[in-house]
């Protein structure tokens, strides 16, 4: 491209930019000038339930910061996503990699099933995808 052309469209990308700018300083005077009083029974009920949510997906997501009992030592270690199930840090490592969430959570979901089934201590990388198999 031509010195001319780079300087036109950088012009037009700085312009469109300052109208960027100009229109978020208006929505956000917008938003603070309309904003709706947090004591109505609507927003409580909202607050209520957000906070029931956010508590709910905080302790599915990391039980192991929940109260719970005292664990030996032999148990103690990474644990599978949402549950009480030791494993290593390479099955860690290889759940992490799962790229869809409800995929991840079913594959760990069925490989602590079977954990349990037979009675295993800690779910190493074979166990893992031995019964991590559909």
């Amino acid at each position: 491209m031509e010195r001319d052309q780079l300087e036109i469209r950088l012009q037009a990308m700085e312009d469109k930019l300052t109208r960027l700018e100009t229109l978020m300083v208006q929505l956000s005077e917008t938003l603070d000038s309309h904003a709706a009083p947090a004591s109505t029974p609507e927003a409580n009920v909202m607050r209520d339930w957000v906070t029931d949510y956010v508590s709910m997906r905080l302790q599915q997501l990391v039980p192991h910061t929940c109260e719970h009992m005292p664990q030996e030592e032999s148990e103690q270690g990474p644990f599978l996503d949402g549950t009480d199930i030791p494993c290593t840090d390479e099955v860690v490592h290889r759940v992490g990699r799962i790229p869809i969430p409800f995929v991840r959570e079913m594959v760990v979901q069925r490989v602590a099933q079977k954990a349990r089934e037979d009675q295993i201590n800690r779910v190493d990388i074979a166990y893992f995808e031995q019964s991590a198999t559909f």
